[in-house]
């Protein structure tokens, strides 16, 4: 053998050695031989199982079960492993744990989360995501200690904004700007009266805001003792409710809305109108409408919306929507779209976030309660230890 045949299958051995380390740095748990040498994709101290909230059987809040030895989800292509601090608790995901939307069972409770990058695959590393990265996402599967998630789910946090804050932008401040910014279609313009159900906690205090930052007029309802909270969302018109002791919405007989509406109005209603209750605004709603105004549908507080003839929207040539946030978010443009446009505003100071409480993981079920009893005032999160 000649000293070129020499030279060529060293360099053969050096580069399969070479793609043998690298692949090892990638999948294994990043030991010290190897981190020195090559960037670091994972944490060492990723364990086999971790500590989550898991339904087994659907129910009440006493359905979600913590479990101290769940498996930890494994690394994907593509997709990297958080590693949580905080997770959302929506009212999405007490309709899972009930089984009003069905999912295959057992699953993990949530899906919204914030924490750091802890494991990285090939293709987000390529993309520049790196290990300790502050990031917050909505995948199924939060309320753990680590979650899998693509990376084109991935919000990166910004410097300013922190991580409970972020966390809380997710699914509620995403919901509240498709639904201020897109879901009406453009059928409400700048000046126009908007109606905003229940605008004292949860996705509609953010979506009052975000309806103000369009220049929509904004009509808000809220329970008495969410009035506080209320006031400071900058509504042109609160209507203040009685309260519905245990319930998670208020009284919506205690006062005349839809006459209250037609006065503020000038007797020419809302050309939107947001709600997140149910059943037991729909009438109301559909009332307070203007001539070609649409009623948004986006959540059952109080009941799913019961069916209704479509003739019914004949008398305002009016329109209806039942929207979801996937369908607002349907690629990686717009999910981060939307996201820098409330991160900007949260930085600027023209958007507000009210955190009420966070729950220790180990009190799951205390939080759907919480939550389910129409207590919060602001967001509700798990902090994950």
């Amino acid at each position: 053998v000649d000293g070129g045949e020499i030279t060529v299958e060293f360099a053969m051995f050096a580069t399969a050695s070479r793609r043998v380390f690298q692949n090892a740095a990638s999948a294994s748990a990043c030991s010290n031989h190897l981190t020195a040498f090559f960037p670091v994709r994972c944490m060492s101290s990723i364990p086999s199982t971790m500590k989550a909230a898991v339904v087994r059987e659907v129910g009440d809040a006493h359905a979600l079960k913590v479990e101290s030895d769940f498996p930890t989800p494994e690394l994907k292509a593509g997709g990297v492993i958080v590693k949580n601090q905080f997770a959302g608790i929506n009212f999405i995901d007490t309709y899972h744990r009930k089984g009003l939307y069905a999912r295959e069972l057992p699953f993990v409770g949530g899906q919204e989360g914030g924490g750091t990058v802890a494991a990285v695959s090939d293709e987000a590393a390529a993309q520049g995501i790196k290990v300790g990265d502050p990031v917050a996402y909505s995948v199924f599967g939060s309320y753990a200690q680590y979650t899998a998630v693509p990376a084109g789910k991935l919000l990166p946090v910004p410097e300013g904004v922190g991580l409970d804050v972020a966390t809380s932008c997710v699914v509620q401040g995403l919901t509240a700007h498709y639904l201020t910014s897109s879901a009406h279609a453009d059928l409400i313009k700048e000046g126009e009266w908007c109606l905003i159900h229940g605008v004292g906690g949860g996705t509609c205090q953010w979506a009052a805001q975000m309806a103000k930052l369009r220049g929509f007029k904004v009509i808000g309802t809220c329970s008495k003792g969410k009035a506080d909270v209320a006031e400071t969302l900058g509504c042109d018109e609160l209507i203040v409710l009685d309260e519905i002791p245990g319930a998670s919405y208020e009284d919506y007989e205690s006062v005349d809305i839809v006459s209250r509406v037609m006065e503020v109005t000038d007797g020419k209603g809302c050309k939107a109108v947001i709600d997140g209750i149910g059943k037991s605004t729909v009438d109301i709603s559909i009332n307070s409408l203007a001539h070609r105004g649409i009623f948004i549908s986006f959540g059952n507080a109080s009941g799913a919306v019961p069916a209704f003839p479509v003739l019914r929207l004949i008398g305002k040539s009016a329109y209806v929507t039942r929207p979801k946030l996937l369908d607002y978010t349907v690629d990686r443009a717009e999910l981060l779209s939307r996201a820098d446009e409330i991160f900007g505003w949260l930085k600027d100071g023209k958007l507000n976030v009210s955190v009420d409480c966070s729950f220790p993981l180990e009190g799951a079920a205390e939080g759907h309660l919480y939550l389910e009893a129409g207590k919060s005032k602001g967001k509700v999160l798990y902090k994950i230890d």
